[in-house]
C-alpha cells in the first residue's frame, strides 16, 4: 500500500516531464519543417540519423574518449587543488589573502584569452585540460572556503572543550558544513568545465577531439553533424556530472546517512 501511494506521484512526475520533453521535441521538429533548409536548421530526426551513421565507427568512440579523458582530468585536478588550497586558506587566512588576487584574476579573464595564451605556451595537445582546470579551480576554491566558514562555532567550541581529535573534528563537524557548498559548486563547475573545454578544442582543433569534429561540421556546413556532436556533449557531460556527484556524496556519507548523500 505504501509503495502504491509513493509510486503514484512519482509516476505522474515522470509522465509530466516526458510530456514536456516531447512538447519541446515536437516544437523543434515543427521549426525545422518551417525552415526547410538543412544547412540552416535540422530537426531531431536528421540529427539522430547523423548520430546513427557514426555509432559503429571506432573513431567516433575514440574521439569521445579523447575529449572526455582530457576534460575530466582538468576538472579532477582543479577539484583536488581547489579543495586543498581552500582548506589551507581557511586554516591560514594570510594564505587566503595571498591567493585572492590570483583567483580573482582567473575568474575575470575571458576563456578566449586563456585559450590563446595556452596555445602559445603549451600547444593544442593539452589545451582542454588546461582550460578546464583554470575555469574550475576558482569555483571549487571559493565554495570550499565558504563551506568551511559556515561551520557552527558552537560545535567547534564543544569540540575544543571535549578535546575532540582533529580527524574526528574534520569528519563530523567540518565535512557536513562543507558538503552542501561543495556539491553546489561542483554542479556549476562540471558544466563550465565541459563548455570551456569544448570551446578550447574548437579554437585549438587538437586531433581526435570533439572540438575538431564541431569545427569540421561548421567548415563543411554539416548542420546535422553539428547538432549530433552537440547532443553527444550534453549526454556525456550529464553522465559525468551525475557519476561524479554520486561518488562525491557516497564517499563523504556520514554513518547512518542514507545512500543518497547530502542534498545541495
Amino acid at each position: 500500500m505504501l509503495n502504491r501511494t509513493e509510486g503514484g506521484p512519482k509516476a505522474k512526475t515522470w509522465l509530466r516531464r516526458a510530456a514536456v520533453w516531447l512538447l519541446w521535441i515536437a516544437l523543434w521538429q515543427a521549426i525545422a519543417a518551417m525552415v526547410h533548409n538543412p544547412i540552416i536548421f535540422v530537426g531531431p530526426f536528421e540529427m539522430l540519423r547523423s548520430l546513427r551513421d557514426q555509432l559503429f565507427d571506432a573513431a567516433f568512440w575514440q574521439t569521445i574518449g579523447h575529449s572526455f579523458g582530457k576534460i575530466s582530468l582538468g576538472f579532477l585536478g582543479a577539484f583536488a587543488t581547489g579543495l586543498a588550497l581552500g582548506s589551507l586558506a581557511y586554516r591560514f587566512p594570510f594564505l587566503g589573502e595571498l591567493l585572492e588576487p590570483f583567483m580573482s584574476l582567473i575568474r575575470s579573464i575571458p576563456v578566449a584569452s586563456f585559450v590563446i595564451l595556452a596555445l602559445i605556451w603549451i600547444g593544442s595537445g593539452s589545451l582542454s585540460v588546461c582550460i578546464s582546470y583554470l575555469v574550475v579551480l576558482p569555483i571549487v576554491y571559493v565554495n570550499t572556503i565558504a563551506g568551511l566558514a559556515s561551520t557552527d562555532p558552537k560545535l567547534l567550541e564543544m569540540a575544543r572543550v571535549f578535546h575532540m581529535p582533529a580527524l574526528k573534528k574534520v569528519r563530523y563537524i567540518y565535512i557536513p558544513a562543507l558538503m552542501p557548498y561543495l556539491v553546489s559548486g561542483c554542479k556549476t563547475a562540471l558544466g563550465m568545465s565541459w563548455k570551456s573545454g569544448i570551446a578550447a578544442e574548437v579554437i585549438g582543433i587538437p586531433d581526435s577531439s570533439i572540438g575538431e569534429q564541431l569545427y569540421y561540421s561548421k567548415l563543411y556546413l554539416d548542420t546535422a553533424g553539428l547538432f549530433a556532436w552537440t547532443f553527444v556533449i550534453v549526454i556525456v557531460s550529464a553522465v559525468f556530472e551525475q557519476l561524479f556527484l554520486f561518488l562525491l556524496k557516497r564517499f563523504w556519507r556520514q554513518p547512518g546517512q542514507p545512500a543518497g548523500g547530502v542534498e545541495a
